[in-house]
């Protein structure tokens, strides 16, 4: 039996060697298509949808290139390696902008030739053609979800995975190539996930991010960034918090309401010309937290993302309140094991553990020994248990010898690892908060003493330290350390 189904007219693939037309060719295929979808499934609540499959189509780029004659490579991206059909189904292009137009320039500039821009044969989900978050609810009583599949496309997994950036993609004869790191599907999915664990557009994430484990960091975040906009003549044009509260620069008081609950993950939002701000996210605790929020903040490409957090301090010549520069990681986290091997080198970044180690001098006025104090540089290793220490601790604690290991925490190797996995550039600075090899745990009154003062230093650091790398070209950060033998033209 062959499905009906009701389509827009199909748009006819138009090649361009301008990269600001083929975006807005881009933006009107998928701005045309997702209205479509929206109107049928308006219908489809009254039920007035005529019967039959409603479908409309991702815009795609296309690319050929039919010489091995070398280009301007001295970036690590912007140029494929070989002849052959590239291609990649484009999402919500609007928000893509900018990224889109800088990576097509690259493109027709280094291989001087067109890109085409037209349909693919992908369609586009009814959920993801829908503004993420908005209520859904029908005047009559029947089931939605038992015959929306009859109506309309839902996501499909097949087109909803990592195979590229995980290096396991094999294309089949005659299958155009990857030319991005993510399809759109993908891309739709971590985007609507973005919005339910932080409660926050997606139009607000920057491309600096910061992670943390902790509320007290979150509280300092919002406290400095109100200060910043009643302050004016800020770098920063608004400041975003969960249920898209916003407060402009030179405002006192945020318009919008505060969600009724707090989401999974909030996140929170410095934001900056061109997405130059800082975006800070309360992660929670645990591995599993780390990497679902950055396999979803990863297909916004950001620039950097640091981890902020509290650690186990493991050395007796540490004390509560040193940092801890991550240079190495131990990976017992477990949740990245099927997606990159614990056998695989998560290296430190040079341009990120510069800026850090500038930072954390700058903000303290300490430099050469003085800074080796309050600050080392070692090996962090992550777990995935709590309470390690309730168990045998001979087994473990020898462990962490061999490695020679100076911190233990829950996020930082899951961080780190899926950074490099998804490319993005990524760097860890820990604060001690207790050593329990020694004995030494915080007190109620200690504890408040310390989140009181170092919070706001440590923050500080990490703030310092993502505008230090803000104002680097963002080539220097995305360079080959993050890509392997086989990388798609896109960044």
């Amino acid at each position: 039996m062959v499905e009906s189904s009701t389509t827009p007219p199909a748009f006819t693939a138009q090649t361009f060697t301008d990269a600001t037309a083929a975006v807005d060719r881009l933006i009107e295929i998928y701005d045309r298509n997702t209205r479509f979808l929206r109107s049928a499934f308006d219908q489809y609540l009254t039920g007035a949808l005529p019967a039959g499959k409603h479908r409309a189509y991702y815009p795609e780029i296309r690319f050929q290139n039919e010489s091995y004659a070398r280009v301007d490579s001295r970036l690590s991206y912007g140029h494929v390696d070989q002849p052959g059909i590239y291609s990649t189904t484009i999402t919500q292009p609007e928000l893509f902008k900018g990224y889109l137009k800088h990576q097509l320039e690259l493109l027709i500039k280094n291989h001087e030739l067109p890109v085409e821009i037209g349909e693919s044969n992908i369609p586009i989900p009814l959920h993801f053609a829908l503004v993420a978050g908005a209520p859904v609810s029908a005047d009559n009583n029947h089931d939605m979800s038992s015959a929306l599949r009859d109506a309309f496309d839902v996501p499909d997994i097949a087109h909803v995975n990592d195979y590229i950036v995980n290096g396991t993609y094999e294309p089949a004869p005659g299958v155009a190539i990857p030319l991005s790191p993510f399809p759109a599907q993908r891309i739709d999915y971590s985007l609507h996930r973005l919005v339910h664990y932080s409660a926050t557009k997606t139009e607000y994430f920057q491309n600096y991010v910061l992670f943390t484990n902790y509320q007290f960091y979150i509280d300092e975040f919002c406290r400095m960034a109100k200060d910043i906009m009643a302050a004016g003549n800020t770098d920063y044009s608004a400041f975003v918090e969960p249920g898209n509260v916003i407060t402009h620069a030179g405002a006192t008081h945020p318009e919008g309401k505060p969600p009724a609950q707090q989401p999974q993950m909030p996140a929170y939002h410095l934001v900056g010309p061109k997405g130059r701000g800082i975006t800070m996210i309360n992660i929670g605790v645990g591995p599993s937290n780390a990497k679902t929020i950055t396999d979803h903040v990863a297909v916004l490409r950001p620039h950097a993302w640091l981890m902020l957090g509290h650690c186990a301090g493991l050395r007796s010549s540490q004390a509560l309140g040193d940092y801890v520069l991550a240079h190495a990681y131990v990976r017992e986290d477990k949740v990245l094991d099927n997606d990159i091997p614990v056998w695989v080198p998560i290296p430190a970044l040079a341009e990120i553990q510069q800026a850090l180690e500038s930072a954390v001098a700058e903000v303290t006025g300490l430099d050469g020994l003085d800074l080796k104090r309050i600050m080392r540089t070692g090996t962090v290793a992550s777990v995935d248990n709590r309470n390690w220490e309730l168990q045998d601790q001979r087994e473990p604690v020898r462990r962490l010898s061999q490695s020679r290991a100076i911190a233990l925490d829950m996020e930082s190797a899951t961080i780190a690892a899926n950074g490099f996995r998804l490319r993005v550039p990524y760097g860890t600075l820990l604060c001690v908060s207790d050593k329990p090899l020694q004995g030494e745990l915080k007190l109620p009154g200690m504890a408040s003493k310390f989140y009181k003062e170092q919070v706001a230093q440590h923050l500080q650091i990490g703030i310092l330290a993502l505008e230090k790398l803000s104002s680097m070209k963002p080539e220097r950060l995305h360079s080959r350390k993050l890509r392997s033998f086989f990388e798609t033209a896109f960044q």
